[in-house]
């Protein structure tokens, strides 16, 4: 199902009923600032797991934590002044920081890993969505190879930009989604700069 909304002014019916979906469990599809995304809850373990079984990712690196505020990366992740400055300099905008965290979200998100990967999308519909259900949101790329039947992807041979999705009409077929909210333009095929800033020096992961 999508609904058509504007970016800066989502109705507010959208809105609720966006809210109540992924504090129910549910997914959303969202553009973002650099490529669509697949979204659920932090604070929801059915939709973490619902998140894990559409990903078709076993490598927690993949996801990703969505934040409004930086304040929230506080919450979640070992952030010192360095790191503070770091951030609050390149957020919000196309960049993951990947950080230690703290054990709460360990357990909340069921974590095999120390790291993860958080950031700013600057990006009005996940923000709004964000500050709605008051939570951060907890994400994946969406991809082609999430399709029925979609040709495999060789991550060694294939330019990965060629899995990343224009529009939302494209992903109506993506089994799990509960919703697509969709801002009525094209959406850019990008990927986000991955900082690993969980050291002394940071790390270019990969470059956006």
């Amino acid at each position: 199902m999508i609904k058509y909304v504007i970016p800066n002014n989502i109705d507010d019916r959208i809105l609720s009923q966006s809210a109540q979906i992924l504090n129910e469990g549910g997914l959303l599809a969202v553009p973002t600032d650099t490529s669509w995304a697949i979204v659920c809850s932090f604070k929801s373990k059915e939709g973490i797991k619902k998140l894990r079984t559409i990903s078709k990712e076993r490598d927690e690196q993949h996801f990703t934590l969505l934040c409004s505020e930086l304040s929230q990366f506080s919450e979640l992740c070992d952030l010192n002044n360095s790191r503070f400055r770091l951030i609050n300099r390149l957020a919000p905008g196309p960049y993951v920081f990947i950080l230690k965290t703290f054990l709460n979200t360990e357990k909340a998100l069921n974590l095999k890993r120390r790291e993860i990967g958080v950031r700013i999308p600057d990006s009005p519909i996940p923000i709004a969505l964000i500050r709605k259900i008051e939570s951060p949101l907890y994400s994946i790329t969406a991809k082609r190879v999430m399709l029925p039947n979609a040709p495999d992807f060789n991550a060694q041979e294939d330019d990965p930009r060629d899995q990343l999705f224009e529009a939302g009409w494209e992903m109506e077929d993506i089994s799990g989604i509960d919703m697509i909210l969709d801002g009525g333009e094209e959406q850019e095929r990008a990927l986000s700069t991955v900082l690993d800033i969980s050291g002394d020096e940071p790390t270019v992961v990969r470059q956006g």
